[in-house]
């Protein structure tokens, strides 16, 4: 009996030490995994590669690997975050993460499926994430809108250093547009436009600082003994001029060459402003160039202004532009800053190419040829020069029947036929109307309120007749700004058109503006009547091409949509109906992805 007993107490230690075994076994397996889950990254997880010249290891074998650990990214306040597939509309796949209850999903992706905005930004020292639904801004109305004041939120514009400007031309002071051609040609919106956002940014800016280099007038015994260089064989002299009845300095530089080296030079020295005005006059060709410092390392820039009507060249560090023959007197003011980086970005397609090269320091004036100069400065800005340099051009340029003609070939999509070289736009006769009105305003010439009242003459013909009217349904007179064939009933444009007859109907008074007044009345008529038309219930439409075309809709661009926005505030504080107010409330929420109501 005792050694029975002693058997099965043997027996007992032995299945109790394997049971305690395995628990500990067990246990020891379920801590090491949910570790490995919780802390440690998938990398810590895989086999080490054997080292060369391991004997445990067959040199054509490998160790066994792991299982691939569950997609565990982390873990916070002990909810695991865990990839997840995201089966999107049936069709494809994309890696989303899981927390909780909660599953977040790619912003790249989502950025580009939602059309959304969104970017990481440094706020009092912390990172935060921004999201906007829409890209675009609203301008405030400042107050109510009147013929001599800021034109919209075009103080806000910048028309020359679009990409689709090839440059400011040299002969006509106005931009060049690459819009719908590499070759350049003269745009009469985006000219009018230019006017327009210097003339609202004269209005809001300070005044810009000026200093002045030279004058040979005696009573500025600064300017008048500036550091001129007159080199062997070149002569510089003042000389009274009997047409100005002022002094100027008469020059001479025999030989007609762009060499900055040669020649009568003034020094500048100026590395705060680049905006370079003087009054010239040419006896002989010749030249003026301005030797530029830049951020650029190595040798300087140097812009040639010739006595040809070249527009642009560009090589070995030196920009040349025409300024025409100027052999009467004339004021040349250059936007230095602008003429380098149109020279230096000068390319054969539509779009100027990006520079990151600007201006340091103006470094000297050199002259050729012979001829006569006076009042050299450099200022920050000079908006007016840019202003009367639109308004002169428009005045110049206007045909006999009060049109300024595109020449280029417009298309505006499938289904319209292209408009060919020589029509007329009513965006552009209203901002023509609008920059004229304004020159008049300033200066009382009557020369610039005939032209904008000539201007008055394509809204009156129909399209299809080289006019820019079109009638909807039959009833609605609507002004176009691409005239096609079926009509496309532009929106931003024909808002444009109005505000440009607005302009002339309250400067020329009762008599002469009867026959604008009119045609603006009939207009806020029909886009009272047409408005409902532009909207999607999640944003505004550009034209009527699905109504005219049966295609589908033409969505406005967020920066369109705005656009659309700013004019009609400005529409609503010249005409209280409420559904400009209504509207743009509406529009306005859009921005923010609050649609209008489903059913």
């Amino acid at each position: 009996m005792r050694c029975l007993a002693a058997r099965v107490n043997y027996k007992t230690l032995i299945v109790i030490c394997a049971l305690f075994t395995l628990i500990t076994v067990l246990l020891w397996n379920r801590c090491s995994s949910d570790t490995s889950l919780r802390f440690l990254p998938r990398a810590a997880l895989v086999a080490p590669s054997p080292k060369v010249g391991d004997a445990s290891i067959s040199s054509q074998q490998h160790p066994p690997q792991p299982p691939e650990p569950p997609p565990v990214v982390g873990v916070v306040s002990g909810i695991k975050y865990e990839e997840i597939d995201c089966l999107i509309n049936d069709e494809s796949t994309i890696k989303g993460r899981r927390e909780g209850g909660e599953i977040y999903m790619p912003f790249s992706w989502m950025e580009k499926y939602f059309e959304v905005y969104g970017k990481v930004v440094q706020y009092d020292g912390y990172d935060r994430f921004e999201f906007q639904h829409s890209y675009s801004k609203v301008y405030t109305q400042r107050e109510p809108y009147h013929p001599d004041g800021v034109f919209m939120s075009f103080e806000g514009y910048n028309v020359e250093v679009r990409d689709r400007v090839k440059c400011i031309s040299g002969v006509e002071g106005v931009p060049l547009s690459t819009q719908w051609g590499p070759q350049g040609y003269f745009y009469a919106i985006q000219i009018a436009q230019y006017g327009l956002s210097h003339y609202s940014k004269n209005l809001t800016e300070r005044p810009p600082h000026v200093e002045v280099y030279d004058t040979a007038e005696e009573r500025d015994s600064r300017a008048s003994s500036a550091p001129w260089s007159v080199p062997k064989g070149c002569g510089l002299s003042r000389v009274h001029d009997k047409s100005r009845a002022t002094s100027v300095r008469q020059f001479s530089a025999p030989g007609i060459t762009t060499e900055s080296s040669d020649g009568v030079s003034l020094q500048l020295g100026n590395s705060k402003d680049f905006i370079l005005s003087l009054d010239i006059k040419f006896i002989s060709n010749g030249s003026l160039s301005v030797v530029l410092e830049t951020t650029e390392k190595g040798p300087p820039f140097t812009i040639h202004y010739v006595t040809s009507t070249q527009l642009i060249a560009f090589k070995d560090r030196e920009i040349t532009y025409g300024i025409g023959s100027r052999t009467a007197w004339s004021t040349l003011t250059r936007d230095l800053l602008t003429d380098l980086r149109k020279g230096v970005g000068l390319s054969n397609t539509k779009a100027v190419k990006a520079t990151k090269i600007m201006p340091r320091r103006v470094v000297r004036l050199v002259l050729h040829g012979r001829g006569f100069v006076d009042n050299v400065t450099i200022s920050t800005t000079a908006h007016m020069a840019a202003f009367f340099a639109a308004s002169d051009w428009l005045l110049r340029n206007q045909d006999e029947r009060g049109g300024w003609p595109i020449m280029v070939t417009r298309k505006l999509g499938e289904g319209f036929r292209p408009l060919e070289p020589g029509w007329y736009s009513a965006m552009a006769q209203g901002q023509a109307m609008s920059t004229l009105v304004r020159a008049y305003l300033l200066t009382k010439d009557q020369a610039y309120l005939n032209a904008a009242l000539k201007a008055v003459g394509p809204y009156k013909v129909p399209s299809a007749q080289h006019g820019v009217k079109a009638v909807f349904m039959n009833k609605y007179d609507w002004y176009e700004e691409y005239p096609t064939t079926p009509s496309s009933f532009v929106l931003n444009g024909f808002i444009y058109s109005l505000l440009g007859l607005f302009d002339l109907t309250e400067t020329a008074g009762e008599k002469l503006g009867r026959e604008a007044g009119q045609l603006f009345s009939r207009g806020m008529e029909s886009l009272k009547a047409m408005l409902p038309l532009f909207d999607t219930g999640s944003g505004s439409i550009y034209d009527l091409r699905h109504f005219m075309l049966g295609t589908a809709p033409n969505l406005a661009r967020w920066d369109y949509h705005t656009t659309h926005i700013n004019q009609l505030q400005l529409v609503a504080s010249i005409d209280n109906s409420p559904i400009f107010r209504d509207v743009v409330k509406r529009w306005k929420n859009y921005l923010k992805g609050i649609r209008a109501k489903h059913n």
